[in-house]
This record gives structure tokens, C-alpha cells and sequence, in this order.
């Protein structure tokens, strides 16, 4: 695995902008063959500096999405906002460790076993007669 950090220094006033089409861009890469995952930070003493952290299962994977259309249009949105070309650093990584997320439970349901509902319903039937 292979992720790059990106450092972004934004003009005055385009964090709202550059923050829409850095969202438009992560949803897309979501799809794309090697996305592993991403961040968009933001420093909090200084608002007009971002910080891209994207993971790719190998550098040739996201050089691919660099020709997606989906990454010319946000690239097309994006030129004007930033104050400055970006910086990249390139950092193989070594250990990734996550804490997996769970769904919530009203977004998912029960697993249903259906041995356990034919023995209930045999049961149920039995005691009526």
C-alpha cells in the first residue's frame, strides 16, 4: 500500500468551494480499483491550509485515476482555489491500524435463522393440541 500526502494552501475565501469538489473527488475515488481510503484535514489554527491523505493499494492504481474524467472535472474546479501549486510526499506504508466501524444498529437487521423459526412455529403447534 502507498499513500500520499498532499499539503493545499487555499486562497482566501475558497475553503467552502475546495471543500465540495474535494468531497465530489473522494466519493469518486471510492470506486476506483486500488482505493483504499482518504482524509481531508484541516489545520485548525489556520484554515486556508488542507491537508489530502490519500491510501492506494499501489501508486499505478491512483496515476489511473489521475486520467478519470471524474478527476479532470474536480481538477477543473479545483484550479483557482488554491494560493499555490501543492506539495506531495509519497510514504509506503508500513502498518495501517483501524478501529473497524460498525453499522448502527437501525441500519441493520437481525440475521434471520430459519431452523430457529421452524422449531418455535413446531412448538407452537404442538401446545394447541
Amino acid at each position: 500500500m502507498m499513500t500520499i500526502v498532499t499539503h493545499v494552501h487555499l486562497k482566501e475565501g475558497a475553503g467552502r468551494e475546495w471543500d465540495a469538489a474535494m468531497r465530489t473527488r473522494l466519493s469518486a475515488a471510492k470506486k476506483r480499483r486500488g482505493w483504499v481510503g482518504g482524509q481531508l484535514l484541516q489545520q485548525s489554527d489556520k484554515p486556508d491550509r488542507q491537508v489530502i491523505v490519500g491510501t492506494w493499494g499501489t501508486r499505478a492504481d491512483w496515476e489511473a485515476w489521475h486520467q478519470d474524467p471524474q478527476f479532470a472535472e474536480t481538477r477543473r474546479r479545483l484550479d483557482g482555489l488554491e494560493s499555490r501549486p501543492a506539495e506531495h510526499w509519497w510514504h509506503e506504508v508500513v502498518l495501517d491500524v483501524r478501529k473497524s466501524v460498525a453499522a448502527p444498529p437501525s441500519a441493520s437487521k437481525p440475521a434471520i435463522n430459519r431452523a430457529s423459526k421452524v422449531k418455535k412455529a413446531k412448538t407452537k403447534s404442538t401446545r394447541r393440541r
